[in-house]
């Protein structure tokens, strides 16, 4: 059984997807790298919300950003997140079983 330490970690990070907005700017990442002006447009979110869930999303080392002068592009960490958000939508297409 894990430690409690890292179930809080888990907890943390199904806490950061509970998010339908964060969740929209995941799953447009995981369909190609891009720019917060980039994901405004995927998404339909403004900049600074775009912005905000950016900055929670790399603290929760979900997203990366490489830089380059004054363009940042956004990515995500590996394909560890891509396959929970999948694997998420996944379930939540699925019948539910009968018992």
């Amino acid at each position: 059984m894990p430690e409690d330490e890292q179930l809080e970690k888990v907890a943390e990070l199904f806490k950061a997807l509970g998010a339908t907005s964060r969740l929209r700017i995941l799953t447009s990442l995981a369909a190609s790298e891009g720019s917060v002006g980039s994901l405004v447009q995927a998404t339909g979110l403004s900049q600074p919300l775009v912005s905000q869930h950016l900055r929670l999303l790399r603290s929760m080392n979900l997203v990366t950003v490489t830089r380059s002068g004054r363009d940042a592009t956004y990515a995500l960490t590996d394909e560890h997140v891509a396959h929970v958000i999948s694997d998420a939508i996944a379930h939540t297409g699925e019948s539910p079983s009968k018992n």
